[in-house]
């Protein structure tokens, strides 16, 4: 029960919710044209799949962690055929010790993890406060302006989201010494009489504003039977308001507190050799597995098993490698975890993660670019800030730059890389959800990302939206082709994933605007959707580059 946050107008928290609107869970399945924006996924099943036998592929999930023994993800867990499971020993020598299921750059040997970590601005404004909080950036060279411009933009960021944490917290204090006050009001205004509707209507609370409050409050609370009195009340608001504090404080604690940094205790590697490779443990679903199981579902939960959801991917391994905490996933660890996908045979990544700032691009470019020469897919979420990422990058992304730290001038490319907007379930100037960033140049394509059901821990399944939710759309899609053409390479994927889409010839409304519109075909690079049909019929005509090996009977 929240009354008290409808009579306390000045509260400023709301939570997005996906809302009560009823769509099928399986809504994009279908066709294009029908109720609903469907990717196809149902007529490739009937029309052209029944007739093929996949060969079994690997999609490593960079994410929060998978629960593994999830009822309709176990049977489609990766397990590392060189590894022998408990025995402390690195049994097929790549380094990482009982990696059966994968790896997590988020712990240590110990078996400690990484659930909380600061954003990557909270770090940048950390390690550049005390080389530029005095300095004149007219005596800065081309390297130190960059880094004080770094510095400024992170500065203005932190304190800004400090300041609006702490104002919060002083306003949920603000409400809760009202409501208590006026609870104690009321308290001594009944004195000796029954706490019921009866006695509270005979109160009169003319010119008392805190009786009256607390009058309606309790009006309200004793609609439910289990509360029988003002301690009930007051125990319950107090509880209401610590888990609306939780928010901001961990922010104020966490998030953008410039001094919090749990990797000298926890992860113990030496954080300042981006190259450092052998660290972490064993442990693939950590603290909470949460979005790293529902993106996992999404590509692979066990298809038409009765349970809950199912897959897009058929025949399909899933690996799990943990390098995003509850915060802003480092650059470290997402390029380690790049390579260990790669080195450990995953053909498609799917990255459902993204952060503003990004001081070690250079050495997750060259993960990147390992994955490129290995033919591994990388599928990215554009990101659910409902900002233009042509004008506002994300990271990682597929643009290199030099090490020096400056952009290529050339802009140059990966190739082998996918960056995937959000789609809602509504058609029309709705097609687009409305928190998920585009860009003409940036985002190669949408793909369904609201209302989106798929597994989740212990045994559970809800829908969740983000555009963490259309990349592993895509990525199963992506894998899909793979399993059935294993001949093309990732390049040759992306191009298909990109020329067959269902285009969209609308206007639709700009995500992050209150109502503008422009063409679809204006906020991606394919103007239009991905389409599991049209992308393996598209498959069946282009001619393979890659060599498979036969394997011998």
């Amino acid at each position: 029960m929240r009354y008290l946050f409808n009579v306390i107008l000045f509260l400023a928290y709301s939570f997005q919710s996906i809302g009560q609107t009823s769509v099928p869970t399986d809504w994009f399945f279908g066709n294009p044209g029908e109720t609903y924006n469907g990717i196809s996924v149902q007529k490739a099943y009937i029309e052209i799949l029944k007739n093929k036998t996949p060969k079994s592929v690997v999609v490593a999930v960079i994410d929060s962690g998978i629960d593994i023994d999830h009822e309709d993800l176990k049977d489609n867990i990766w397990i590392n055929p060189g590894e022998i499971p408990g025995n402390g020993i690195d049994d097929d020598k790549n380094g990482f010790v009982d990696d059966v299921h994968g790896w997590s750059f988020l712990g240590n040997a110990d078996g400690q993890n990484v659930s909380q970590d600061s954003y990557e601005a909270t770090r940048v404004f950390a390690t550049l406060r005390y080389k530029y909080e005095n300095a004149n950036p007219a005596n800065l060279n081309k390297k130190q302006k960059a880094e004080y411009d770094d510095y400024v933009k992170a500065k203005e960021i932190v304190e800004k989201e400090i300041n609006k944490a702490k104002m919060n917290l002083s306003q949920l204090d603000m409400v809760e010494q009202k409501v208590v006050s006026s609870l104690d009001e009321l308290e001594k205004s009944i004195a000796g009489r029954p706490f019921d509707k009866n006695t509270l209507d005979s109160l009169n609370t003319d010119g008392n504003y805190l009786l009256t409050l607390a009058k309606n409050l309790s009006v309200e609370y004793l609609t439910d039977p289990n509360i029988t009195s003002i301690a009930d009340i007051k125990s319950i608001i107090t509880e209401e308001i610590a888990q609306d504090r939780r928010d901001p404080s961990n922010k104020v604690n966490i998030s953008y507190n410039p001094d919090f940094d749990p990797r000298k205790t926890i992860v113990k590697d030496n954080y300042a050799d981006p190259y450092e490779k052998y660290y972490g443990n064993n442990d693939v679903e950590g603290p909470d597995p949460l979005h790293g199981t529902h993106v996992g579902g999404i590509i692979g939960a066990m298809r038409n098993n009765g349970l809950g959801s199912d897959g897009i991917t058929p025949n399909v391994k899933l690996m799990s490698v943990r390098a995003v905490p509850d915060g802003d996933e480092r650059d470290k660890d997402v390029a380690n975890a790049i390579r260990y996908a790669v080195d450990n045979g995953a053909s498609v990544i799917n990255m459902s993660f993204g952060k503003g700032f990004s001081p070690e691009k250079s050495v997750v470019d060259e993960a990147v670019q390992y994955a490129a020469k290995k033919d591994v897919l990388l599928v990215h979420a554009a990101g659910n800030a409902g900002d233009n990422n042509d004008a506002t990058p994300t990271f990682p992304n597929d643009t290199y730059q030099k090490k020096s730290g400056f952009l290529c001038k050339k802009h140059k490319t990966a190739n082998n890389w996918v960056t995937v907007g959000a789609l809602s379930y509504k058609k029309g100037i709705n097609t687009i959800a409305p928190f998920s960033n585009y860009g003409l140049f940036q985002v190669d394509l949408f793909a369904p990302g609201m209302m989106i059901y798929s597994t989740t821990p212990d045994n559970g399944y809800t829908p969740l939206q983000g555009t963490s939710m259309a990349a592993p759309v895509v990525a199963g899609v992506a894998a899909t082709i793979r399993s059935v053409y294993p001949s093309l390479t990732a390049e040759q994927v992306k191009e298909i994933l990109v020329h067959s889409v269902t285009k969209v010839n609308e206007e639709v409304i700009i995500p992050g605007t209150t109502g503008d519109k422009a063409p679809f075909s204006k906020l991606c690079v394919s103007g239009g959707i991905v389409n599991l049909y049209k992308a393996l019929e598209y498959a069946s005509t282009v001619k393979g580059k890659k060599k498979i090996k036969e394997v011998k009977a």
